[in-house]
């Protein structure tokens, strides 16, 4: 391509240039390192578009999650809510009958009626749970007892069939960052969060020029000594597939008046020039030469140590990148896809392409129900001895499950669980997920996505799973993280996290973060008083309901300690987030309960402080010198994202 041998007067000292240049190959990192380095850092043109119009573009910036999802404690079955308590000897010879309330909760009906000792409130999936309900129990399960009540004869747990709210989506927390390809699944986020329009990358224009005398467009008939225009079609695909808009300007015959025109005219329209023939350094091949007129600094590396791919030319002229491929169709798509690709896709705001493996170890035992065929969604992480598939424990309504996860696995029909240490098929959401960089197992802070988010914008993919700080300790023991936050006071010697260290870890300070009881400003009841005071006071009230913390929680410790033994009302509503419980008390299902000052004052509830908790990072020392953990040392340990915290409500270490 680009064969022709028409002779254009060059000085003298530019020949010599042109040829010593392509003399100097230069191997695939130094010439890409050059390449980069000419076009980056610099700004991302971006654009806003309405939620419809969104899918494919890739996010310009980070999007937080501006509500709880679900924004309120919700039932997953059709049943009746009710107290656990209640239903203690429920069995299937001793039927315990409850009393009916005086309303049906459905979707979209807010309640009205508490749901007292010995009674119960029909509820629809999806209902918000009543007052004084923990648990739901399934119709199913249930027989009518006259037209206002029911039998029950099978015992509930607190928080049977309740999704909390929060337990999807957490108010604060980073729900998808810049880069993100917005596809169905996270169009589906940002819906459930009430986000109308986001701001994306707006897609380089590329053009695209063939060259070559020889060249006949597909659909023409091909003269003597013509070949069909394959390279035309085949980067304008490639483009469209790796973030671009290609634009598709037709072969260009080797006369260097034409090309040096079609070549300015496609630099003044759009953002990226891709060429193919004419990297040559025969006399007829023009492109090349043709490019140090069209701006600075020209040509950056001519000549790459590929096979195929060796002629391959890459210019930077006034910003804009230029390519020139080799002609003949393998070559360029071999060059294109390895050298080009990369730039295109950081020009596109898209994370780098990689492809990942199916094979995985689930760590831990997943339970099955006997006679259906079970689709479980994973997270893949890297272990000791290769993949490891983390289930989303998230529930089957969280619309996270599905978008934060990398594929699913498969549990037989005719098997109810599949045991931990099971080598699993893993089935791949995208061929292009990547394993993370960086895996965080432990406690969820919202200030976490504050020191993660500089790894993120580095390219560094953060895995974080949500298990509770005793979880995370055990995942680190067993090698499947990096690193595990865990904030767990020790009543012996008083002390935070250190002597829950075993061999193999080392504690590294996070941040401080103040918990304390939460309640409705105005409440009389807590008013005024101190933490120790406050809890005395709603023990004294039986109408003043408490909502706690799941087990493994290092909140719940706290909160132990300060009921020393006393089990009041709501002591089993055991939400599994800081975030859970501000939206119970906020939205009067509890009076009171433990959180964190940042999630307490950005609902806007009132705040009596208690103590001060250690939020540390439990590391595997094994895994400290990797690339990615030594880069997560070294965010925290910045004045940015110090400064970050702090702006949060958090004090750094």
């Amino acid at each position: 391509m680009g064969s022709g041998m028409t002779m254009i007067p060059r000085p003298p000292d530019r020949s010599a240039l042109e040829q010593e240049q392509f003399l100097k190959i230069l191997s695939r990192e130094e010439a890409l390192a050059r390449f980069e380095a000419a076009l980056f850092p610099r700004a991302l043109p971006r654009e806003a578009r309405k939620l419809a119009a969104a899918l494919g573009a890739a996010l310009a910036e980070d999007i937080t999650a501006p509500i709880d999802v679900p924004p309120f404690d919700r039932s997953n079955v059709d049943g009746f809510a009710v107290r656990a308590a209640d239903l203690a000897s429920a069995g299937e010879g001793t039927a315990v009958g409850l009393a009916l309330n005086g309303e049906i909760i459905h979707c979209g009906t807010a309640p009205r009626l508490q749901v007292a000792t010995g009674t119960a409130t029909p509820i629809a999936t999806g209902g918000p749970l009543p007052r004084g309900a923990d648990a739901v129990v399934m119709v199913e399960h249930t027989q009518p007892a006259g037209s206002d009540a029911i039998e029950v004869r099978r015992a509930v747990s607190p928080g049977q069939f309740v999704s909390y709210a929060g337990s999807d989506i957490a108010r604060g927390e980073a729900l998808l960052r810049a880069g993100t390809i917005i596809g169905s699944r996270e169009i589906g986020m940002l819906a459930a969060c009430g986000v109308a329009e986001v701001t994306v990358a707006r897609k380089p224009r590329v053009a695209v020029i063939s060259t070559g005398d020889e060249l006949v467009q597909p659909g023409q008939p091909l003269a003597p000594a013509g070949i069909y225009d394959t390279n035309g079609a085949i980067v304008t695909a490639a483009i469209d597939e790796n973030g671009g808009e290609a634009i598709f300007l037709g072969a260009i015959p080797d006369d260097e008046a034409k090309l040096e025109a079609a070549m300015r005219r496609a630099l003044a329209d759009a953002d990226m020039l891709v060429l193919s023939g004419g990297t040559s350094k025969g006399a007829g091949d023009l492109s090349h030469r043709i490019i140090g007129r069209l701006g600075q600094p020209g040509i950056i590396a001519h000549g790459v140590a590929l096979k195929p791919g060796k002629p391959l030319c890459l210019a930077v002229c006034d910003g804009k990148p230029v390519v020139i491929l080799p002609g003949f169709p393998t070559s360029a798509m071999f060059t294109f896809h390895d050298m080009i690709v990369p730039v295109l896709r950081k020009l596109a705001g898209l994370p780098p392409r990689s492809d990942a493996k199916v094979s995985a170890t689930v760590p831990v035992r997943i339970s099955s129900e006997l006679g259906r065929t079970e689709f479980v969604m994973v997270s893949l992480v890297d272990g000791r001895d290769g993949l490891i598939a983390y289930p989303s424990g998230k529930g089957s309504g969280a619309i996270t499950s599905f978008a934060q996860t990398d594929g699913f696995l498969r549990i037989d029909a005719l098997a109810d669980q599949m045991p931990a240490g099971t080598e699993a098929e893993v089935t791949l959401f995208t061929p292009h997920v990547r394993v993370p960089d960086l895996v965080i197992v432990g406690s969820h802070c919202t200030g976490l996505d504050l020191v993660t988010a500089k790894l993120a914008h580095a390219g560094l993919t953060v895995r974080s799973i949500a298990v509770g700080s005793l979880g995370g300790l055990a995942a680190a023991k067993r090698g499947e993280c990096d690193l595990a936050p865990i904030h767990l006071f020790d009543d012996k010697s008083e002390t935070y996290n250190t002597p829950y260290l075993v061999e193999g870890l080392e504690l590294v300070p996070g941040w401080r973060r103040m918990q304390g009881i939460v309640f409705r400003k105005g409440d009389g009841r807590f008013e005024g008083l101190g933490a120790k005071e406050a809890v005395a006071a709603a023990l004294t009230d039986p109408a003043c309901i408490m909502v706690n913390r799941n087990q493994g929680a290092g909140t719940r410790i706290l909160i132990d300690r300060l009921l020393g033994g006393a089990r009041p009302e709501g002591y089993w509503n055991q939400p599994r987030s800081h975030n859970a419980v501000a939206a119970a008390v906020a939205q009067q299902r509890a009076d009171w309960g433990m959180t964190i000052a940042p999630v307490a004052h950005t609902v806007g509830l009132g705040f009596i402080p208690l103590a001060e908790e250690h939020y540390d990072f439990a590391v595997v020392r094994a895994r400290k010198d990797r690339a990615a953990v030594q880069a997560f040392l070294d965010a925290l340990g910045s004045d940015e994202a110090r400064a970050a915290l702090e702006r949060a409500g958090f004090r750094p270490a």
